[in-house]
């Protein structure tokens, strides 16, 4: 998983898959939209107006609760 922020246009991105690939495209509202790839996979999810979306400031820690899961998915827990 990568989470990345784009600071000119206020944009959060969420990769949940390493691997680039072909994705159509899901709006939920104006402000969020979803990337799904082959079969179905959701491959990221999009959060414009970040800042407004989930508040100001530095963006919220990330926690790992299942860390079997991780382990699992190659994930290092932080």
């Amino acid at each position: 998983m990568k989470i990345s922020y784009d600071q000119e246009v206020d944009a959060l991105y969420i990769r949940l898959v390493g691997n680039l690939q072909e994705c159509r495209t899901v709006r939920l509202t104006d402000e969020i939209t979803l990337n799904i790839g082959a079969a179905e996979q959701l491959v990221g999810i999009e959060i414009l107006d970040a800042q407004q979306m989930i508040g100001q400031g530095a963006l919220p820690s990330v926690e790992l609760e299942n860390i079997a899961l991780a382990r699992h998915a190659s994930i290092q827990p932080v």
